[in-house]
């Protein structure tokens, strides 16, 4: 496994997972605007608990694995694996809006990595998921360019699952609203769920992905008919 602590190496990563990287992630809430509406979120309390599910049961605890997945199997260059991974990747989303979500991201944090960062071995596997007509989702995508970029998995897979819950709490304190002290707050009472679905999910399997939160998906799909609404997730 790469080992490299190369000051370059991590500089990519924080430049990637920043909220000012090209994605559109700030135009997603992942069903945080209908939980808002609908009473389940409102206040610091309630969206800690509403984030820290996500992170411990939905897309938090799924997309790590399927990030570890993709890191292994192009590691290993195992194209079979890692087409599997993407195919899994690709449809392992509970809604129309939530699948948005990670491909949109995901492709467009492929695009920019690839005309900012080239590297040799992420052109190679960008064009296999192409040739075989896989869209990337976002977890697939970072992990990619992660090992192409020769960061180290758990890191890198920290950085990433950090950044989505982060994300989450941007989108709580902007529909509650919250003060920034109260998101700062949430944020720091999440770091022992980001170390948890990093430390679990390192081994995953394909038989072991998966998600459990089926709240996260009914306020999604209550958020495709919201009369009035600010994110597209």
């Amino acid at each position: 496994m790469t080992t490299s602590t190369d000051p370059a190496a991590l500089y990519r990563l924080m430049a990637w997972l920043s909220p000012a990287f090209p994605t559109g992630g700030f135009s997603y809430s992942h069903g945080i605007e209908y939980a808002v509406e609908a009473g389940l979120v409102t206040d610091r309390t309630t969206a800690l608990d509403w984030i820290a599910g996500v992170l411990r049961l939905g897309a938090g605890r799924s997309d790590a694995q399927l990030f570890a997945l993709t890191y292994r199997a192009a590691e290993a260059n195992d194209e079979k694996a890692l087409l599997e991974t993407a195919e899994l990747a690709a449809v392992l989303r509970g809604t129309a809006e939530l699948a948005l979500e990670s491909h949109a991201q995901g492709q467009a944090f492929l695009l920019a990595v690839e005309r900012a960062w080239p590297a040799p071995r992420l052109a190679h596997w960008s064009a296999i998921l192409k040739a075989n007509a896989i869209a990337p989702s976002l977890p697939v995508s970072v992990a990619l360019a992660a090992l192409a970029h020769g960061i180290p998995m758990e890191p890198a897979l920290a950085g990433f699952i950090q950044s989505f819950a982060a994300a989450l709490v941007s989108a709580a304190v902007r529909l509650i609203p919250l003060g920034q002290s109260d998101g700062l707050s949430i944020l720091a009472a999440l770091e022992p769920y980001v170390r948890d679905a990093v430390s679990q999910d390192l081994a995953a399997t394909l038989d072991t992905v998966g998600s459990a939160a089926p709240m996260v998906d009914w306020c999604s799909m209550r958020h495709e008919t919201q009369y009035t609404r600010l994110f597209r997730s």
